[in-house]
């Protein structure tokens, strides 16, 4: 496995032109990043939602709207990560699938190939306001690079559900988040930094930020682009390879190495990856004699 350039969003949701617009907003990042050298780029969770901004404040009208164009946008996506020669994670955006509608990040490759990773666990925004529900279990994707996992936002929150991707060989996960207030932003980086610890992986994030009072589903937004690894020998004695500033709009690049992954997993001062317990242990009651 080689070393991944990796771009990260912090991207700031704006008024746009309707899907045009948004698609003219990703070429031009894509852009950024091919001449950053960047290997692969990563927008927030739902980043797509801003074109939903006619929609009267409306959150079912500006789900409705983005979901009848997802799948002309993801058609858009996988030419444009093909023209940039780009791997592209363009955030997540609902999909339909009959009367369900999941929140799904598409991981597109350099060549326009494509495969999904759907959210498994809803906010209860989504859940009681949005009527999203959960899709597919956690999967592993194939890249250049090795195996990689994607955890949307909520998702990283729970650890069985990263081990399982890590225990299926993924060194990177992918964390596209979308946080209205900064105690969610802090609970996404919070945990994605423990799921770095706990792995002994990397845990990269990527947030929409600013403020769109022109949205219900998009309203207010907070947090920065981090790339989390192991706490311990070789890595930053906090574990923060990489993060940008608080709600400030800029493309955050990590130069990121599985190699050293291997090489704290095998030499580390503790091994957190191997040591995790095969299963939750039996909790006894005892009372103080």
């Amino acid at each position: 496995m080689t070393a991944l350039r990796l771009a990260l969003a912090q991207y700031r949701i704006e008024r746009v032109a309707g899907a045009r617009g948004f698609l003219d907003r990703l070429d031009r990042l894509a852009g950024e990043a091919t001449r950053a050298g960047a290997e692969m780029l990563m927008l927030p969770e739902y980043a797509a939602m801003e074109i939903a901004g006619e929609e009267g404040g409306d959150p079912l009208a500006e789900l409705a709207a983005v979901t009848v164009h997802a799948p002309a946008l993801i058609a858009a996506m996988r030419d444009l990560a093909a023209r940039h020669r780009l791997w592209l994670l363009p955030g997540s955006l609902p999909l339909s699938a009959g009367a369900a509608i999941h929140n799904v990040a598409p991981l597109i490759a350099a060549d326009g190939a494509m495969a999904m990773q759907y959210k498994r666990v809803m906010t209860r925004f989504e859940r009681e306001t949005l009527g999203v529900v959960p899709g597919a279990p956690p999967a592993v994707f194939a890249t250049p690079w090795g195996r990689i996992g994607i955890a949307i936002c909520y998702d990283v929150e729970f650890p069985t559900l990263v081990r399982a991707q890590t225990e299926a060989g993924a060194w990177l996960i992918l964390t596209p988040a979308c946080t209205d207030t900064m105690h969610g932003f802090n609970r996404v980086r919070l945990a994605a930094r423990a799921r770095a610890l706990e792995n002994q992986c990397f845990v990269a994030v990527s947030p929409t930020i600013g403020a769109a009072p022109w949205l219900a589903t998009l309203d207010e937004n907070h947090g920065y682009a981090a790339v989390f690894g192991p706490v311990d020998r070789g890595f930053p004695e906090d574990g923060v390879i990489a993060r940008g500033a608080l709600d400030e709009e800029a493309l955050v690049i990590a130069d990121l190495d599985p190699a050293r992954l291997e090489a704290v997993r095998r030499e580390g001062a503790v091994r957190n990856a191997a040591d995790w317990p095969p299963a939750p242990p039996d909790v006894a009651l005892r009372t103080p004699e």
